[in-house]
């Protein structure tokens, strides 16, 4: 016989002790206090426990609950972080997995996720002045054989409203008919004189869609497909952390929604939280007028990378179209004007040059290619919050921020894929998905905190043990009292 106790067979600096130190798990109580019955069922299992399994999976990059529930059955450290002995038996997976898929909301997820972040705040290490976003792919469990074409209703901007506002000034004050609201139904004209009119109705009235490829595995997934990479459906999660590596906010969206597209629910959650932010980076994805107008115009700045400008192969440089804000009108390479033409739905002014003048433009090849011998040059309306975004791209401290991007979000990424597996989900369904994502950023956050109060309470120890062992420094006898060398 042998007596055997858990607690000595789990090392100090085990990982699990640490986060059994830094954190007082019985917030979970509180959270899901709503979620149980008080007076009549069976005992259930604890809920703490079943949260504690769920963020073993997360901080070992176990790929399931049930590979999860066998390594807990085996594994000392985990029995101990569970608060059971080695005679207990410990939870099946499917008693983890219902409870994760019919009992605790997303709502729970989310205070689980929030709650980690406080403890970060309160211990102080939370920054989040300067806030980095992007975005990784996450492959989704479908099968890429297994695909139909759908049709579906494209999405409205966030900013259609205030951008169709400003094109209508604008159309207004150089005398042109403002554009109609593709949102509101038409009116009829009071008079028809011909087929047009009904036409332009039919035609507006016409619901936009547009046709994507779904799975029909798992629909909620997007089909991703970029540079070398081979088309898969999957995941995008859209996600914002601090200098410190702390993952503030994650949004989680079909791999085939652009980062710009995601940015705006990503951006509310975060500064809604953190009003302190001051700096946003990000790479050259999110580098679009709208965005920079949102951020400039919150009285925060857009620290982002040089986006290329898509320009004619082989043609005049993008620069060497000067724009003239007191004349409203560009200057090309040979020193003519592009006067405004018009300014289309998307905001864009147009800038056209007098095809009597370009007939004879001995540069002409360098410039367009059009048979009319027309140059048109297109300048957003909102092009003046891009250049604000330049401006910082060029200044000491904004430069520096932008570099930190692969010390913070890019290795919370790698971190998440190396470590914690999330290169790929076993979890189908965008609901699913984002409390998956959602608890494996709350894991990583648990992790960092533990690891860094660890760390300091060790430093505090050991500069006090030094501080109380050090000898005092001697001084020289000649510049002690009562000695001399003369």
């Amino acid at each position: 016989m042998e007596i055997v106790d858990t607690e000595s067979l789990v090392p100090a600096a085990h990982l699990l002790r640490k986060i059994d130190a830094a954190v007082d798990f019985n917030h979970i109580y509180e959270m899901v206090a709503s979620l149980y019955s008080e007076d009549n069922g069976r005992p259930s299992v604890d809920p703490v426990v079943l949260f504690k399994m769920v963020l073993i999976q997360h901080l070992y990059g176990l790929p399931s609950l049930r590979r999860t529930a066998d390594e807990v059955n085996l594994n000392v450290a985990y029995r101990w972080f569970l608060g059971y002995t080695l005679q207990e038996e410990t939870p099946h997976f499917s008693t983890v997995s219902y409870n994760f898929r019919h009992r605790f909301t997303t709502e729970t997820i989310d205070q689980v996720f929030e709650w980690i972040l406080e403890e970060v705040a309160e211990a102080g290490y939370l920054s989040p002045k300067a806030v980095f976003i992007d975005g990784t792919h996450i492959k989704a469990n479908a099968n890429t054989k297994k695909q139909v074409k759908a049709a579906i209703p494209v999405a409205s901007k966030h900013y259609a409203k205030e951008l169709m506002e400003e094109v209508n000034a604008d159309r207004e004050a150089h005398g042109k008919k403002p554009f109609d609201d593709d949102d509101e139904p038409p009116k009829p004209p009071k008079k028809r004189r011909d087929n047009t009119s009904k036409k332009k109705l039919a035609r507006r009235k016409k619901d936009k869609t547009r046709m994507v490829t779904k799975s029909v595995t798992d629909p909620d997934s997007g089909l991703f497909a970029k540079g070398d990479h081979k088309r898969q459906f999957a995941y995008e999660a859209h996600t914002a952390c601090d200098k410190n590596g702390f993952v503030l906010e994650t949004v989680v969206t079909p791999g085939n929604v652009h980062d710009s597209v995601a940015f705006d629910e990503v951006y509310d959650n975060v500064t809604e939280k953190f009003p302190q932010v001051e700096t946003i980076i990000a790479d050259s994805a999110y580098k679009t007028p709208h965005i920079c107008k949102k951020v400039f115009d919150d009285g925060r700045v857009l620290s982002t990378a040089y986006k290329r400008p898509q320009t004619m192969k082989g043609g005049h440089e993008w620069w060497k179209y000067v724009y003239d804000a007191f004349y409203d009108c560009i200057i090309c390479p040979e020193y003519r004007v592009l006067n405004y033409a018009t300014i289309n739905r998307d905001g864009y002014r147009e800038y056209k040059s007098d095809p009597k003048i370009c007939a004879d433009c001995p540069t002409r090849a360098l410039c367009t290619h059009s048979k009319n011998c027309v140059k048109t040059v297109q300048r957003h309306v909102w092009k003046d919050y891009e250049d604000l975004a330049d401006d910082a791209r060029y200044t000491p401290k904004y430069q520096k921020l932008y570099k930190r991007r692969k010390e913070t979000i890019e290795r919370v990424f790698a971190d998440a894929k190396e470590k914690h597996a999330m290169r790929y989900t076993q979890y189908r369904g965008l609901a699913q998905v984002t409390n998956w994502v959602k608890l494996k950023f709350a894991a990583m956050n648990l992790k960092k905190l533990a690891n860094w109060k660890w760390k300091e309470r060790f430093l505090c120890w050991f500069s006090q043990f030094f501080a109380l062992y050090t000898p005092k420094t001697r001084l020289p006898l000649s510049a002690q009292p009562g000695f001399s060398t003369d």
